[in-house]
């Protein structure tokens, strides 16, 4: 009798990126893993202790993957500015992890990777010791919320766009002037969520930079 086949962690990984791509992480789960594995749970639970260690790992690749020939150039805020779209080119050709990575988290190599780049840069700044820590948290909380956010309108429908759109329209240029005043004085300039992002994430990134820039002795 042949015994069940047993499978790689880069093998059970692959196959969980490749089901995160079609669903989310509130509807992944390690049964539906098995399954597409064409085995039982228990085995998948010799690799990894539960279904959020296991969300972190496929993070976690992604970052490795975005770090994967990384070369280090220019001023400390080049080098983060090169580091932050790095990562969002990376979610943004696997958009359903990069939520995954904006509420899991990772502990892996990939996120070691980008914690030293983050802090070597800050270091570079001329920043204290003592304040690049609280800096770090800031600037790694920001990326990860706009990457989560730009994936997330990255993944909707057609269908699903019209309609936030129309819902766009009706909501700002239909407001009524005697209720919201200032949404309907800037009803024709107000843009939509969607809009624009990746000039919105250079701009919002740099201006975290220069504020940092400005603290600096």
């Amino acid at each position: 009798m042949t015994g069940r086949r047993r499978w790689s962690t880069e093998e059970i990984l692959d196959t969980a990126a490749k089901l995160l791509r079609t669903s989310d992480a509130e509807s992944f789960s390690v049964r539906k893993l098995a399954a597409a594995l064409g085995t039982d749970s228990s085995s998948l639970y010799r690799h990894f202790r539960n279904k959020t260690e296991l969300l972190r790992a496929v993070a976690d690749r992604i970052l490795q993957a975005a770090m994967d020939g990384y070369r280090p150039e220019g001023d400390w805020k080049q080098r983060i500015t090169a580091l932050g779209l790095r990562l969002r080119e990376a979610f943004g050709e696997q958009p359903q992890l990069a939520a995954v990575w904006g509420r899991y988290g990772s502990g892996g190599t990939g996120s070691r990777l980008v914690m030293e780049e983050l802090l070597q840069a800050l270091r570079t700044s001329g920043l204290p010791d003592e304040e690049i820590p609280a800096r770090y948290h800031r600037l790694v909380i920001l990326l990860a919320a706009l990457i989560s956010s730009e994936a997330g309108i990255s993944i909707i429908t057609p269908e699903e766009y019209e309609q936030g759109m129309e819902q766009f329209r009706v909501a700002v240029l239909g407001a009524d002037p005697e209720r919201f005043p200032a949404l309907a004085h800037f009803a024709r300039d107000i843009r939509p969520l969607g809009a624009d992002r990746p000039a919105a994430f250079e701009e919002i990134l740099a201006a975290q930079l220069a504020a940092i820039e400005a603290q600096l002795p």
